[in-house]
């Protein structure tokens, strides 16, 4: 495993992030359909630990709360807490509670959510809290406080946002540096070979500002790194990776059969591929979903491994401008299919 450190920050993590979004009760979710249990879970969960994966990325709204809670008892049988790095997001909710101010970005429910993740994941501090979207209800200068006064308590070491536009990412930024607050350090933000809008804004301003990029999707929910007609239990139920990239289908074949092909010529797999491009792009860790330990043998085979400024411009050329895909725009915050 190698270790990279976050931005301008002293916290040094793996190069590689385990996503726990494919963790989770069934009977509980948004994606439920295709989630793996706690008992499934808990072996993938103990081989990135086995081979140096010490930072894990979930969510409140992540299996209603059950990958919060799968992630956090696998980690106090597994590891040591101050060996590992905890990420988990406020926004969305758990799902068990529809009254008001137990979701969005107001000091209550950011106070609300945060207590509970504690609680789920039986820690007593967070080491990474990502806002998950921008919420328009909410005065950004209340939002930067609370997070402010959550760090200043010890109950988080550090702030992220993910998925917004660059506008709101900078005026965040420019509130906190203006009262004195602590700003964001990492942008969680939806980036693969097959969705690059990112490069237009959020990722130059990211890294002159000192900012890490944790990209999720990095493969683009396996689109990247399988066959374009091959069958899952995910790509038939992820309706939310189907919403990002059915439409774009014709340009995103040909990218995905480069990838093939540089795969083939290399002896590399096709996730290999995706991952030197991810770290080649200036990418501090990608986020990777896996719900076969295999996969993540797969991934270690990247490291060491550089492409050409030849095949980095062979991936590039073919892509295409896509509608935005991640960050909300006003009025959506309550649809679903908006989810990540």
């Amino acid at each position: 495993m190698e270790y990279t450190r976050l931005g301008d920050t002293g916290l040094e993590v793996s190069k590689l992030c385990l996503g726990c979004m494919s963790f989770g009760d069934p009977a509980r979710g948004f994606h439920s359909k295709w989630v793996l249990d706690e008992a499934a879970s808990r072996p993938i969960i103990k081989k990135a630990l086995d081979m140096g994966i010490h930072f894990f990325d979930t969510a409140n709204f992540y299996g209603y709360g059950s990958s919060e809670e799968i992630l956090g008892r696998a980690l106090k049988d597994f590891a040591k807490r101050e060996e590992v790095v905890i990420a988990t997001k406020v926004f969305y909710g758990d799902g068990q509670s529809t009254s008001p101010n137990t979701t969005g970005l107001s000091r209550k429910a950011i106070f609300h959510q945060v207590e509970k993740s504690l609680e789920r994941l039986g820690t007593d501090y967070i080491d990474l809290l990502y806002i998950h979207r921008w919420d328009y209800q909410t005065p950004i200068e209340e939002t930067m406080e609370a997070l402010h006064d959550l760090v200043r308590s010890g109950k988080v070491l550090y702030l992220g946002a993910s998925s917004m536009y660059t506008w709101q990412f900078q005026q965040s930024q420019y509130v906190a540096d203006k009262r004195g607050w602590t700003p964001f350090s990492v942008m969680q933000h939806h980036y693969n070979l097959l969705y690059r809008e990112e490069e237009r804004e959020m990722i130059p301003f990211c890294q002159e500002s000192g900012v890490a990029l944790v990209p999720y999707s990095p493969l683009a929910a396996g689109r990247i790194v399988r066959d374009w007609t091959a069958d899952t239990a995910r790509s038939q139920a992820d309706q939310s990776a189907r919403a990002k990239y059915d439409s774009t289908e014709l340009e995103d074949r040909k990218i995905v059969a480069r990838v093939a092909e540089l795969a083939e010529k290399y002896g590399k797999s096709r996730s290999q591929i995706a991952l030197a491009w991810l770290w080649q792009k200036g990418m501090h860790s990608p986020i990777l979903g896996v719900t076969k330990e295999a996969y993540l043998d797969d991934y270690l085979g990247a490291f060491g491994f550089e492409l050409s400024p030849q095949d980095m411009d062979y991936l590039d050329d073919l892509y295409l401008p896509h509608k935005i895909v991640g960050a909300l725009a006003k009025g959506t915050k309550k649809d679903l299919q908006k989810l990540k």
